[in-house]
């Protein structure tokens, strides 16, 4: 499937649940936050489990975490920006980490339980922050959005 069918189909199946467009809005800003976060196996797990503690729409959280995958080929990339800004941070004096080396991508190194706390801790942190503005921004835009939607549909049923 091409990539626009496929994000337009993500938008049609948002667009048809039922809900508020607040419980929606929300289930799509959780959704997006752990989108971002780099817990793979657990991503899609913890945005139903917080969109239906917040009482946002599960379903919505199901489809905006797999909206992820639109920025799959710049994953690296995003990663990167996230472990730079996590590293940053936690560095004491402030600093940007260094360059990446080719020793630094050999297997032993990253299946050592070590690189959880030299690696995972400031990608964690790094994530967090980068995922936050986006979900507030998708949160709004989505409200207006499904409200406006609403609004039209609910003109075109009675005219």
């Amino acid at each position: 499937m091409r990539l626009t069918a496929w994000f337009r189909e993500k938008c049609k199946q948002v667009l048809s649940l039922d809900g508020p467009p607040h419980a929606i809005a929300l289930g799509m800003a959780v959704g997006m936050f752990f989108g971002l976060i780099p817990l793979w196996g657990l991503k899609t797990l913890l945005a139903i489990g917080i969109a239906r503690l917040l009482q946002g729409s599960v379903a919505a959280a199901a489809i905006a975490v797999t909206l992820h995958d639109l920025i799959l080929p710049l994953l690296p990339l995003v990663l990167r920006w996230e472990y730079k800004v996590g590293y940053w941070l936690l560095s004491r004096p402030h600093a940007f980490p260094p360059r990446l080396q080719l020793v630094h991508h050999h297997p032993a190194v990253w299946l050592h339980w070590s690189t959880f706390l030299t690696v995972g801790r400031p990608l964690l942190v790094g994530s967090v922050i980068v995922a936050t503005p986006i979900a507030v921004v998708t949160y709004y835009l989505a409200r207006i959005l499904l409200e406006r939607w609403k609004a039209k549909r609910t003109l075109a049923r009675r005219g």
